[in-house]
This record gives C-alpha cells, sequence and structure tokens, in this order.
C-alpha cells in the first residue's frame, strides 16, 4: 500500500484534505467515495515522489522540530506497547502539517509491507540521516526500540535546544547591523548630496574629508546598481571556491589557525562528534561503526578526514583516546575523560558529559562575541556620522571665517 494526499468535496460542498492508503490512486478515489467524498484531486504524497521544479528534483523533509515531536512521539507510543504501524498511525494522525502527514503514512505503508522501520526510514534520506537510521536498526536489533528512540529524542532535543540558542545570540546583531547599514546608506543617498551641493557651491577649497565623502555620495547615488551586483558576484564567487573540494579541504584547515574562529570551530565539532557517538554507544553500535557514522556527521571536512584515520587507526586495536589524541584538534578535557570513560567501562556517559560540555562552551563564547559585537557596531555607527559630520562642518567654518 502507499499514502495518497487527496483534495475532495464532502455533501455540503465543503473542501477537505487528508492523506489516504490505498493500493493505487483509482483505489483510494474508491475509498474516498465510500466515505462520501467527491475526489477532485489524488496524488502520491510529496514524501514519496521526488517533486521536480525547472528540470531540478526536490524532495520535502522533516524539519528539526518536526523531527523531534515524530520522535518523541513515536518513542512514547513503541514504549506503551503499541505496535510500530499503529504507533506510526497515531504519530500521523496528530500531525498539523499536510507533507508531515503524508511522510509519516509513507514510512507506515513501508512498514506493512514486511520492511524494518530502519529500512523505511531509508527511504527518507533527507529527513532522516545515517545517525538517527542507524540508532533506529540498533534499536531494532536489541529488542529495546522503545529506549533507543528515548535517547535519540533526547539527542535530537539537545540539539534543537542548542540550534535555536546560537540562532536566537545572532538574530540581535544582525538586526542592528541591517538598520546600521540602512540609515548610512539613507544618509549617504538622500541627505549628505544636498548639504555638499550648498558647500561645491562656495567654490572654496575642500578638505580631503568633504572630498572623499563627495565621491563615496556619487558613487552610491549614481552606481548603487552596480554595488548590488558587486556584492552579490562576490557572494556567488566565495561560494563556488568553497564549493572547490580542494579550496574548502584548505579554508576548513584555516579555521584552526584563526583567533576565536578556532574556539568555536574546534568545540562545536567535538560537541556534535562526541553527541552522536554517545548516541550511537548507548544504542549498542559497535565503536568503529560508531565512529564512522560520528565522522560523517562533522562539518569542518579537514578534521572530517583526520576523525576517519582515528577510526581506522581504532579497528587496528589503538584506545579511542590516543586516537582521538593524534588529530590533534580535540580538547584536551575531551581526551582525558575519554580515558577515563574507557579506564571505567563508562564512555557512553563520558562522551555525554564531554558533549554537553563542548555544547555549553561554544553557547559561551558566541554570546561574549555578540556582547562584544553590540559595542563595536555603535562604535562603528559612531564613527561613520562623525565622518559625515567632519565632512560637512569643516567647510562650513572655513566659510564662516571667510565672512
Amino acid at each position: 500500500m502507499a499514502a495518497f494526499e487527496y483534495q475532495a468535496l464532502d455533501e455540503a460542498g465543503r473542501t477537505r484534505k487528508g492523506v489516504i492508503e490505498a493500493d493505487s490512486a483509482r483505489h483510494a478515489r474508491a475509498l474516498l467515495r465510500d466515505q462520501a467524498l467527491m475526489p477532485t484531486k489524488v496524488n502520491v504524497t510529496a514524501s514519496q515522489s521526488t517533486i521536480k521544479r525547472s528540470g531540478v528534483s526536490f524532495q520535502r523533509k522533516l524539519g528539526h522540530l518536526d523531527r523531534v515531536l515524530f520522535t518523541r512521539q513515536l518513542a512514547t507510543l513503541i514504549g506503551s506497547s503499541l505496535p510500530i504501524e499503529a504507533a506510526l498511525a497515531a504519530v500521523a494522525e496528530q500531525a498539523e502539517k499536510q507533507h508531515v502527514k503524508g511522510l509519516i503514512m509513507a514510512i507506515r505503508s513501508k512498514v506493512l509491507e514486511g520492511h524494518s522501520l530502519a529500512v523505511s526510514l531509508s527511504d527518507h534520506s533527507s529527513s532522516f540521516n545515517a545517525l538517527y537510521r542507524a540508532t533506529v536498526t540498533a534499536g531494532e536489533q536489541s529488542g529495546f526500540l522503545d529506549k533507543v528512540l528515548e535517547n535519540l529524542a533526547d539527542y535530537e532535543e539537545r540539539q534543537f535546544s542548542a540550534t535555536r540558542n546560537v540562532e536566537m545570540a545572532m538574530v540581535y546583531p544582525a538586526v542592528l547591523l541591517t538598520m546600521a547599514v540602512l540609515i548610512i546608506s539613507g544618509l549617504m543617498v538622500y541627505i549628505v548630496p544636498d548639504m555638499v551641493n550648498v558647500i561645491v557651491d562656495t567654490g572654496q577649497e575642500l578638505p580631503w574629508f568633504t572630498t572623499v565623502l563627495i565621491g563615496i555620495t556619487d558613487l552610491m547615488a549614481n552606481y548603487w546598481w552596480l554595488l548590488i551586483i558587486a556584492v552579490a558576484l562576490s557572494v556567488l564567487c566565495i561560494r563556488w571556491l568553497l564549493a572547490q573540494p580542494r579550496m574548502r579541504l584548505r579554508w576548513d584547515r584555516m579555521k584552526f589557525d584563526m583567533p576565536l574562529i578556532q574556539r568555536i570551530t574546534r568545540s562545536a565539532n567535538a560537541a556534535r562528534y562526541t553527541n552522536t557517538l554517545s548516541i550511537l554507544t548507548r544504542s549498542g553500535v559497535p565503536l568503529v561503526e560508531a565512529m564512522h557514522i560520528a565522522s560523517g556527521v562533522v562539518s569542518n571536512q579537514w578534521l572530517q578526514r583526520a576523525l576517519t584515520e582515528a577510526t581506522q587507526r581504532v579497528s587496528e586495536g589503538i584506545s579511542l583516546h590516543i586516537s582521538l589524541g593524534k588529530v590533534g584538534q580535540m580538547p584536551p578535557m575531551l581526551l582525558h575523560m575519554v580515558a577515563a570513560g574507557e579506564q571505567s567501562g563508562t564512555l557512553d556517559a563520558m562522551l555525554g558529559r564531554v558533549a554537553d560540555f563542548q555544547q555549553s562552551e561554544v553557547e559561551r563564547v558566541v554570546s561574549a562575541l555578540v556582547k562584544l559585537f553590540e559595542p563595536l557596531m555603535l562604535l562603528m555607527m559612531g564613527g561613520v556620522v562623525l565622518f559625515i559630520v567632519m565632512a560637512i562642518l569643516l567647510p562650513m567654518l572655513s566659510m564662516n571665517q571667510l565672512v
């Protein structure tokens, strides 16, 4: 069976939308007619079929919050001894978004065909990454799917909370920077030119402040479109360069040599790696396989390559903390706690603690940078305003002296 999104008219002529399971589109229309509904549109759910626009393929996926809710609800229902297909049906019924409901029903259809939950999730890799699928696989093989899903739900919630905290911390600086650019641009385009024209009409020799200001205002007033194109091309050029494997690898390596950026990059990637490793080992995934999956979760490609080499060393019998120590960019506290975890047999718990600490470190550094950014923005705006005032005021003072 497959899941179909439908649009139909009821007996009162009102439009109804939903998702229905059927063997084919024709069967879905028949089922809708049995419910006294007149189908006007019946399509395979967007989560089951690839959406094509302008020759490019897209696939709708779950947002982070949707995935958190899905995992938590599924873990609770399976923990209540509900069969997987019934639990999926209940979660789909609770979903408010149509595409989310369609995706869950598509997974349920796959389960009803006899496939495992992990295999059913693999058809939606854009919504459920390798970490998610490997964890579910371990839960199904061990027979403790409900507990594994609970751990996975906790992990997803921590990741969502951490991401949201960083994003919220960046909102105020972004708004402040946007307002500063708009205010200064408005002054340079609409206010300053009129005042400069008055000074130029006097015919006196202008100081360099005023000459530079006239050049900037003329450029912004007459070639603003060229500036926008230049900025857009610069952004596209940078993105293209970073898309090249060699340039991206070199850039990711340079991040570990930059002040402040080094600290954020190291802590953020260490938190993501240890968090992933913790949830996988806690779910019963073998360490080498867990390291292979966790390496793929790391965003920095240079570090990802180094962690792949560490995975190879562990597979050859070298301990985890020694292998990670040879990477050269892992925080010292992480290595000490991993060593303690290996000696005491509590590696998964130690990895979880390290991940929490490293994530807190990232949030602390970002928060400090945000607080530092605010006075810097005020100083920058003050400097620009002072330059404009000096460029206008100096010629005016010269005019008064001539009089």
